[in-house]
């Protein structure tokens, strides 16, 4: 039976089914989705700073102190004054006598006067009088109270001034930004250990298919075990998110259905793991236009692989209809899973990117044009620059991802690429 016949998939309001001649880019097709999911921001939850790596901010940390607090030395020398060292030089040195040591964790009990200077430490506390520090090898002791300077210092030379790191009153992190390890640590420099982070994102997982059985169970002819369920789930952390795998469900309209419209109670988005092709079984489109509003946004996209992508929205919740084939399911979570994730987790202090390197093919690779087309690449360095080699294989085979670092994205109408040519990988 004809399955355009069999599954009819409605025509959207923005005019565009699975069965157009033409498909949407992959960018377009992401961007359908980002314009009808409204602006809003997940609960909030405080914790730990500890707990917050990788976490999303939720609301402006603004400092109520200076870090550091006191001006301090850099380097090991001696705190003087910087208009005594002016001219100084080996030939012709300052002399300046030595008024005390500073002690590191404690505040000089005595003030540099004109003509005086103090042993200090790195990170020592820089005493009243002293705007700058000698460095210890341009500096010479010639008695127990006196030294020879042999270079001159300018004002705030080798110091970190109080409140030059961070002013109190000045905003440190804003709203919606992911926190690293860098940006926890400025947290502790200020005192900081406790702030709010939006909640982690919920992403149901239903898996469909008569011929998939859960990994450890044993198989019969014909019979395949669930491998996208676990690939996702760790893309899914990978992004901050909480994977919920709904589980394995057959090729059957109300059943999938019925998952479908469960994920959606308790979950943020719903993944839909294969279904989305023009086979005979392929329902995931009319599933998802049935359970909410605006449906289906785009199904099928100028990719490969992932062609089949279905992309819509079920009451202000993103569905995404996933290919079956592994290596679709990668370069699909990259270009529309994982943007979406970053903007229903609160991300808003930077735009979408990935992190990618410069590397030269190591061999020509054909494409065919009208489509982007995404290669599976893995690197090695050779004479001090990175090589991408393709790594040849079905979209079905799993090990052309375990064996590949990255992708290479080909542009439409782009006939492939040329030995020795330039590319941007972008890294798993």
């Amino acid at each position: 039976m004809n399955p355009k016949t069999r599954y009819p998939l409605p025509v959207t309001h923005h005019g565009f089914s699975m069965f157009d001649k033409s498909y949407l880019l992959p960018s377009e097709a992401l961007e359908r989705i980002l314009e009808v999911i409204p602006e809003r921001f997940p609960p909030v939850e405080r914790l730990r700073i500890e707990e917050c790596y990788g976490r999303i901010q939720a609301s402006d940390i603004i400092s109520t102190e200076d870090l550091p607090a006191f001006s301090r030395s850099t380097v090991d020398g001696f705190a003087v004054s910087s208009s005594d060292t002016f001219g100084a030089k080996e030939t012709s040195p300052a002399y300046s006598a030595l008024a005390g040591e500073v002690l590191m964790g404690a505040a000089p009990d005595f003030i540099i006067r004109k003509g005086e200077s103090a042993r200090i430490p790195t990170g020592g506390m820089l005493p009243e009088g002293a705007d700058s520090v000698v460095m210890l090898e341009h500096a010479q002791v010639i008695s127990n109270d006196m030294i020879e300077v042999l270079r001159p210092v300018a004002p705030n030379e080798n110091v970190i001034r109080q409140g030059e790191d961070i002013k109190k009153g000045e905003t440190v992190l804003v709203r919606g930004h992911r926190l690293r390890a860098q940006d926890i640590g400025a947290l502790a420099g200020i005192g900081v250990t406790e702030i709010d982070v939006y909640k982690k994102i919920l992403v149901a997982i239903v898996s469909t298919g008569d011929e998939v059985l859960p990994a450890g169970g044993p198989l019969l002819p014909g019979q395949v075990r669930d491998i996208n369920s676990y690939t996702l789930s760790g893309f899914i952390f990978d992004c901050g998110g909480i994977p919920v795998k709904k589980g394995i469900f057959k090729d059957d309209y109300a059943v999938i259905k019925q998952a479908l419209q469960g994920a959606l109670e308790d979950s943020d988005m719903v993944l839909i793991s294969g279904g989305t092709s023009a086979g005979t079984k392929d329902m995931a489109a009319e599933i998802i236009n049935a359970v909410g509003r605006p449906g289906v946004l785009f199904h099928g996209v100028s990719l490969k692989p992932g062609k089949p992508m279905i992309g819509g929205v079920a009451g202000a919740k993103p569905v995404l209809g996933l290919p079956g084939h592994p290596a679709a399911v990668a370069i699909c979570f990259d270009l529309f899973i994982r943007p979406l994730l970053e903007r229903l987790s609160g991300l808003r202090t930077r735009k979408y990117f990935f992190k990618t390197v410069q590397a030269r093919m190591a061999k020509s690779i054909a494409s065919a044009a009208g489509r982007e087309d995404h290669i599976r690449v893995y690197l090695e360095e050779r004479d001090g620059e990175l090589l991408a080699t393709p790594v040849l294989g079905k979209s079905g085979l799993i090990t052309t991802l375990v064996k590949a670092d990255g992708v290479v994205a080909i542009p439409q109408g782009k006939l492939g690429l040329n030995a020795d040519e330039k590319v941007s990988v972008r890294l798993f």
